[in-house]
């Protein structure tokens, strides 16, 4: 997020501002509730695990698109070591819209990988 500047504050209040030193920066500011119009961004975590054991295709589909375009960076995706969503799991991530999403894709064990996503 950029700073503001003086000349940004001048365009927002209308008029020429000319601050004489920090005290009438922070005042103006102040004045002017940035704070409150500036809004904060949600907090992406860089690494996630998500257990796919009890899901259903959908749900196990849902919930891993989610997190390749929530912008988190890694991911431990437990798919269980037998069964349709590691099969499954596995063709996502070679063949499907979620492979762009996708530098790189690990076995862990048999049934977990180490997931490594791009921002698209």
């Amino acid at each position: 997020m950029r700073k503001l500047t003086d000349k940004d504050i001048a365009e927002m209040i209308g008029t020429d501002f000319t601050p004489d030193d920090n005290e009438t920066r922070k005042r103006v500011r102040g004045e002017l509730q940035l704070s409150r119009r500036i809004p904060k961004l949600a907090h992406v975590p860089s690494h996630v695990t998500l257990d796919l054991h009890m899901h259903t295709i959908e749900q196990a589909w849902g919930e891993i698109m989610e997190i390749a375009q929530s912008g988190t960076k890694e991911a431990k995706i437990i798919t269980g070591a037998s069964g349709i969503l590691k099969i499954k799991f596995q063709d996502w991530v070679h063949d499907s819209v979620l492979s762009p999403y996708i530098v790189s894709c690990n076995p862990i064990n048999n049934g977990s990988f180490a997931v490594k996503f791009r921002k698209i």
